[in-house]
């Protein structure tokens, strides 16, 4: 089976992804900010490498830092790095991630959990294209190109006063948004022929291929975690096969039961009450709407037909909030 549409490491049959492939192509020679949108596991930082090694940057470093990853009280200095004694254990100069990625691309995941504070100095950067270090008084030019993404809906971030406008339309200046795997499922054989030639050399059982069973619930099964989920399953499934075949047993019980919520929440003891099942039910559509909208909460209000407010006290009474 072939590979399809792919650019680096980004394998695809779908018509949405090669679009994005081509919108890559057009912007990787571009400084312009781009804003990477889509589900974790949907290979945001994947496409923020394509953008940077496709492009005439591509020589120069392509530096990554998860915002939600660093103590907000550290991420100043992370990003601008620091002088000398400019807080208590600052005991000599630091190089920032802006300064070592100078002529190359800084990708800024998880962009929605940067404090606001740093927000401000963020976007100075982007409109002065100077950084100034962490206890210093002087400012110094750099080259970079800032590539941010996200999970979150930034729009609902900005109306609830947790992300600047300003800093979000200096951001979004170029949105890419990408689909939740179950939503192009015509990849997933291929995304499963690639992960088992890639993690088949390397745990020395090359060859495996899925059989029938397996590969039908591989394709019918949601994934939640997107393309992530489904590289760790084939490899727990690489540990597990015999024979040199990927047998449905040596998948997740989850995936060779290929059950959504709704179906699960009948396979328990006592599911006969109409009111458990009501609850689970309802839990479960609020769950797929959420999912179908990317966590917009009004948007989703409208699939399930109930109102905004409706569904903000749903949210906190099955604790999806």
């Amino acid at each position: 089976m072939g590979r399809g549409r792919y650019l680096g490491h980004i394998i695809s049959r779908n018509d949405r992804m090669s679009e994005i492939m081509q919108l890559v192509r057009k912007l990787s020679d571009h400084k312009t900010t781009v804003l990477i949108l889509g589900e974790s596991g949907t290979g945001k930082e994947l496409i923020a490498k394509a953008l940077h090694y496709c492009g005439g940057r591509k020589s120069a470093p392509f530096v990554a830092v998860n915002c939600g990853a660093i103590p907000a009280s550290l991420l100043e200095s992370e990003l601008f790095g620091h002088v000398k004694g400019a807080f208590t254990d600052a005991s000599h100069d630091k190089t920032g991630l802006f300064e070592e990625a100078d002529g190359g691309t800084l990708f800024l995941d998880e962009i929605a959990e940067m404090p606001l504070p740093l927000q401000v100095k963020l976007l100075r950067v982007l409109q002065e294209e100077e950084i100034r270090r962490v206890g210093s008084a002087t400012s110094h030019r750099v080259n970079v190109r800032v590539v941010s993404a996200t999970s979150r809906n930034l729009g609902e971030e900005v109306a609830a006063g947790r992300f600047r406008e300003d800093l979000y339309f200096r951001l979004n200046v170029f949105p890419i948004s990408l689909p939740a795997l179950r939503e192009r499922v015509e990849d997933v054989p291929v995304l499963v022929d690639h992960f088992l030639e890639k993690h088949g050399e390397r745990m020395g059982v090359a060859g495996v291929r899925p059989s029938p069973e397996a590969l039908q619930a591989l394709v019918r099964y949601r994934w939640p975690g997107n393309v992530r989920e489904l590289e760790n399953c084939i490899e727990r499934g690489l540990v597990l096969c015999e024979a040199g075949v990927l047998g449905l047993t040596s998948l997740p019980e989850s995936v060779r039961r290929g059950v959504g919520l709704e179906r699960r929440c009948t396979d328990q003891p006592g599911s006969l009450s109409i009111k458990k099942g009501a609850e689970a039910l309802e839990r479960a559509l609020i769950v797929r709407a959420l999912e179908q909208t990317a966590g917009n909460r009004t948007h989703a209000a409208k699939l399930l037909e109930i109102s905004h407010r409706a569904l903000l006290y749903k949210l906190k009474e099955y604790a999806l909030g």
